[in-house]
């Protein structure tokens, strides 16, 4: 892995993990949403990464057999780094209230509230800052190593 393609991942983890931050803030702002403009609840989201893999032409694919054997498990088809594929909604139902005079109560009287847990949210987030850090980190020492590359062409 050269100098370059080492900050090339660790800077994809970092928007990853920047996007990642920005939606569970979103749901903790949302906790407590009963009414959205698609109708009913906020509902959680979720981000999902994918790894970054080459962009292959139709003729680099004439020399495999079956385009299903690109995989992230032969090195060449891997670039390193990831990317967000989608931001998912949690299709799980929320918690259930019985509040008869609330605006967004049903028939049975019933609120239904976020399906947002406010822990477990906090655990994301720590979680994201601590993979957002381990890419700042990485990108100091691959810096710290050109650096000290570069002072050892110059003695």
């Amino acid at each position: 892995m050269g100098f370059l393609s080492s900050l090339k991942t660790s800077a994809s983890g970092l928007t990853a993990q920047r996007l990642r931050l920005d939606t569970i803030s979103n749901n903790l702002a949302n906790a407590n949403t009963t009414r959205t403009l698609k109708g009913g609840p906020y509902k959680k989201q979720m981000v999902v990464f994918t790894p970054i893999t080459k962009q292959y032409s139709p003729f680099s694919l004439a020399a495999y057999t079956n385009a299903a054997t690109l995989n992230i498990n032969k090195p060449d088809d891997y670039n390193g780094g990831v990317k967000v594929a989608s931001i998912v909604d949690d299709k799980r139902q929320g918690k259930l209230s019985y509040e008869p005079g609330h605006p967004d109560a049903n028939s049975d009287g019933y609120v239904e509230y976020p399906n947002v847990n406010v822990v477990t949210e906090m655990v994301d987030m720590i979680s994201a800052n601590r993979s957002y850090e381990a890419n700042v980190t990485a990108i100091g020492a691959s810096k710290s190593m050109a650096l000290k590359a570069l002072d050892i062409g110059r003695a």
